[in-house]
């Protein structure tokens, strides 16, 4: 399969810094602002969608190696680097989150919190969770999304070499692996307390191949899936109904009635009549993978994408992990200042004014330090 000359697709920088902001805005939870994120408005968020695009983002950057059959322990030695580098990432964040936590342990509101979000064992004994946390066997709550990632990209090579020679059962294994860990509820194990990865890499993996193949299909300049009118309006209203389902109250009893109907006298099982996000149930794959259909056959997009306008959010989504991980250390202030402060709607907004102009400062930064690119060799004779 040819891996054509490819140029840059805004569309996905775009969309990825949209869910970086609405994961911040979702990770300061107790604002008015949280109302205005897409999981108000259909069954998966920002996440899902996250992990849909970086699968893609590793298609089209880690994916000419393999069309190209090149050799496989240098196509396999990048995608491993990028695992590092995530893994020495997370594992900065969780410190810092520890040391906030520990200089603030003695606050009542600080100590709950800390509890909440499986922080407080790393704080009554440090020594002994500290292998944990850096084995990511320990994680704590709005900071273990990174862990998932460095799994994920630890098989990349695997995914990458399947999907180009066989995508079809690629994708076929990844979606019964997917029924199947749900179906049995199979969880990756935490040490040492027994609580399993909030995001199930096992489960969150057919998000990311069907990510790999997109991407594998735009290096070769064509789409996995065709536009077909019917599909666009089936897409549209798996979106639509979704969002009835999540802001109309009775809408959401009948469909949840509907649902245990299913599962108690069909015999349905949960994986496909519940929401679980650990496990990425069916209702919440269906919308997610509708809503990204959706959104691909908008003809407009891609010139949409390139606007000057939009351009803060495209580098937020081109420099996605230090922004991902700066927000969740921002996050965590904002979260910490809200507990010990009164309810404010001005000090909420403050907070998530401040910390996006933060992260968009750090994604200018980022984009500047990155080197110039070499010019193109000058055509032949």
């Amino acid at each position: 399969m040819p891996d054509l000359p490819h140029q840059r697709d805004q569309r996905i920088d775009l969309f990825r810094g949209i869910a970086l902001v609405m994961i911040f805005i979702n990770h300061i939870p107790g604002t008015l602002w949280e109302n205005f994120t897409s999981r108000n408005f259909g069954f998966s968020d920002a996440a899902e969608g996250f992990v849909l695009m970086s699968g893609i983002a590793a298609g089209l950057a880690y994916g000419p190696a393999f069309l190209k059959r090149q050799p496989l322990w240098p196509a396999t030695l990048r995608p491993w680097r990028r695992a590092l580098t995530i893994w020495a990432v997370h594992v900065l964040v969780v410190a810092l989150v520890l040391a906030l936590f520990l200089a603030l342990a003695e606050h009542p509101a600080i100590a709950e919190m800390a509890k909440r979000r499986n922080i407080l064992p790393a704080i009554q004994d440090p020594a002994s969770y500290l292998l944990p946390l850096t084995l990511l066997s320990h994680q704590f709550a709005y900071a273990d999304i990174l862990p998932m990632y460095v799994v994920l990209m630890v098989v990349a090579p695997g995914i990458l070499w399947c999907a180009v020679r066989a995508p079809g059962w690629t994708m076929a294994a990844s979606l019964a692996l997917w029924f199947l860990i749900g179906l049995l509820r199979i969880r990756v194990p935490t040490w040492p307390l027994d609580n399993g990865w909030f995001f199930n890499p096992l489960a969150w993996q057919v998000l990311f191949v069907a990510g790999i193949l997109t991407g594998l299909a735009l290096r070769q300049r064509r789409r996995l899936l065709p536009v077909r009118p019917w599909a666009v309006w089936l897409s549209a209203a798996v979106v639509i109904a979704a969002a009835f389902w999540v802001q109309v109250p009775v809408i959401a009893a009948w469909g949840g009635h509907g649902f245990w109907l299913l599962h108690e006298y069909a015999g349905l099982p949960p994986v496909l009549t519940a929401f679980d996000k650990s496990f990425v149930f069916f209702p919440r794959l269906l919308h997610i993978l509708a809503l990204a259909y959706l959104i691909s056959a908008l003809p407009w997009l891609r010139t949409a994408a390139a606007h000057p306008r939009l351009a803060p959010l495209t580098l937020l989504g081109r420099h996605s992990l230090p922004v991902f991980a700066s927000s969740t250390v921002l996050a965590y202030g904002a979260q910490v200042i809200k507990a010990m402060s009164p309810p404010s709607l001005l000090l909420d907004s403050a907070l998530i004014a401040a910390g996006l102009a933060i992260l968009f400062a750090i994604a200018v930064v980022r984009d500047r330090q990155k080197p110039p690119k070499a010019p193109a060799p000058a055509p032949a004779p």
